[in-house]
């Protein structure tokens, strides 16, 4: 155990969260048990020792951070080790990659039931489906999601400013007004350059190659997240790989299902469950029509983020393709997106169209009095037409 403390106060000390993200303030930590899911690179991590290190003294043996990698677990349970830690007065146990540990959901069911007074927060893979697929945590666990960097929290990290977020409505209604508050203090165009390329996976602040350390993630999503979650054989790592590549190269389209089957060789239900994987993984993103959902085929398949856009295929990006997924991705934390009757429009909670597209083309689309011209390569708007960077102030 003292050996788990020290590690505590050492990974404490050294955290650096210069961005403190807004999940911070959304969580109840009165809670009993928490569990924060999150697609790798988002900084999980890092989440889970700025708490410590905001709420506990880096010496106080009432919280503990512990990561399930540690071979010691190989060897002793997690509800043994809260266990002890709870009899030596533990009271916050934090505790990383969860899903690293045989039979994780029945030790936290029992830490619940045995240790009363013992608070639980841990993190999980966003291929984790923590109440579907483990009944035993329903009714104790309220489940989080950590998200990438906004594009507010890139600018407020590369600028130092401190900007709210704004909520769909305020936009909508307060768009001109609004963006005039931000261009007031930054020119906006080169920094929405920098994030739709590298801006969502907080490891763009380190020293490395950011495309080699996010195909570097993307790799372990595929062969830890998926295979080791869904507990799917090795050897069809590559029939996903080939699909995520087919489905990334042709933009954001309706798939062909019965081609890719043909492609990577297995039945059409197999693609549509890899979809529904590489989804859940948070590498896709997929658009239905409204009403519909899983198993029914998507109407339109598109990157999650549009920094893997770069990754994947730099000598082939399209800006639209970007831009759609820069929309879709941070619309999806809040709101429900649905490809609208239109092929081009997207439809936002069952109620209202936007139509993505470049300024310097909007004015040759035809205006429709229900439709939101969210526009690219535009830093101020008027009306119905807004500029697009403004999403990315929605968290």
């Amino acid at each position: 155990m003292e050996a788990f403390f020290r590690t505590h106060a050492y990974l404490v000390e050294h955290v650096n969260a210069p961005v403190r993200r807004g999940l911070m303030d959304e969580i109840d930590w009165s809670d009993r048990m928490i569990g924060i899911k999150g697609t790798r690179g988002v900084g999980k991590t890092t989440f889970l020792l700025q708490y410590a290190k905001e709420n506990f003294d880096i010496n106080d043996r009432q919280c503990l951070y512990v990561n399930m990698n540690n071979f010691y677990f190989q060897g002793r349970g997690l509800g043994d080790f809260a266990g002890e830690f709870y009899r030596n007065g533990g009271k916050v146990l934090l505790v990383d990659q969860v899903f690293k540990q045989p039979n994780w959901s029945k030790d936290l069911r029992r830490c619940h039931d045995e240790y009363p007074n013992l608070r639980i927060v841990f993190t999980g893979s966003s291929v984790m489906r923590l109440k579907e697929e483990n009944p035993e945590l329903n009714g104790i666990v309220k489940s989080y999601n950590l998200r990438g960097f906004s594009f507010r929290e890139f600018l407020n990290l590369l600028t130092g400013h401190n900007f709210q977020p704004w909520s769909l409505d305020d936009i909508l209604q307060h768009h001109e007004q609004l963006s005039r508050e931000v261009l007031s203090k930054v020119r906006i165009a080169s920094y929405f350059r920098d994030y739709v390329h590298h801006g969502f996976y907080p490891f763009f602040q380190e020293h490395r190659n950011y495309s080699e350390n996010l195909l570097k993630t993307m790799n372990m999503m595929t062969e830890v997240d998926i295979l080791l979650i869904k507990q799917i054989e090795l050897k069809y790592l590559t029939k996903i790989k080939k699909l995520f590549y087919q489905l990334a190269v042709n933009g954001p389209k309706a798939p062909n299902i019965s081609h890719l089957a043909s492609d990577i060789e297995t039945s059409r239900a197999t693609v549509m469950n890899y979809i529904k994987y590489l989804a859940d993984a948070r590498l896709l993103n997929i658009i239905y029509p409204y009403g519909q959902d899983f198993p029914k085929k998507p109407s339109k398949v598109i990157l999650h983020n549009p920094n893997l856009m770069y990754t994947i295929y730099p000598g082939k990006v399209e800006t639209q393709w970007v831009m759609e997924a820069f929309f879709v991705n941070t619309l999806w934390k809040d709101h429900m997106v649905n490809q609208s009757s239109h092929e081009k429009t997207y439809l936002v909670d069952g109620s209202t169209r936007f139509l993505v597209c470049d300024a310097l083309e909007g004015a040759h689309h035809r205006e429709e009095t229900d439709v939101i011209q969210v526009r690219y390569n535009s830093e101020v708007g008027h009306g119905k037409k807004v500029p697009l960077w403004m999403l990315g102030f929605m968290y």
